[in-house]
């Protein structure tokens, strides 16, 4: 019958999200997921664009969930903040970047999360002439550090 069904569709539906939360937990336990937030208030060149002035020297900032960018809420959205970041960034030779959004993935404990202290690492694909597949940036949208330019990227030029 339909109503069977749909308690089986139900069902279903709880285990995966029950898995999901678990394994977001036991990430977290073990330890990589806490980054801290200094709550570094951004600057903003544009509505659209931080400014971002600082050129990384770590090849893994941005690239790898232990060093995520840390783009906070203040002064909008967590996603506004994701663009905002996104739009600061230039190829290396000056070219215009495009950018999608993947999804969330990496459970990490914050005190600035919207459950039990908890959020999720937004993933986003990058892309740019001269690179021949995208790049896989990671941030956090949830707490704030210094911005900086990952390695092989530039800064938007006004």
């Amino acid at each position: 019958s339909k109503t069977d069904i749909m308690k089986t569709k139900i069902l279903i539906l709880s285990f995966i999200l029950l898995a999901a939360c678990s394994s977001s937990k036991q990430a977290t336990k073990k330890g990589w997921g806490t980054y801290g937030s200094p709550n570094v208030e951004q600057t903003l060149l544009d509505h659209n664009t931080f400014k971002v002035d600082i050129y990384s020297d770590d090849a893994t900032y941005g690239y790898t969930q232990e060093n995520p960018v840390m783009v906070g809420k203040g002064g909008g959205s967590g996603p506004l903040n994701e663009r905002r970041f996104l739009n600061a960034l230039m190829g290396p030779d000056g070219e215009p970047i495009t950018y999608h959004r993947i999804g969330s993935c990496c459970g990490l404990k914050t005190k600035n999360g919207l459950m039990e202290d908890s959020g999720l690492l937004d993933k986003y694909s990058v892309m740019h002439k001269g690179l021949e597949e995208p790049v896989v940036i990671y941030i956090n949208m949830y707490d704030s550090d210094t911005l900086k330019i990952p390695v092989g990227f530039k800064k938007k030029k006004l």
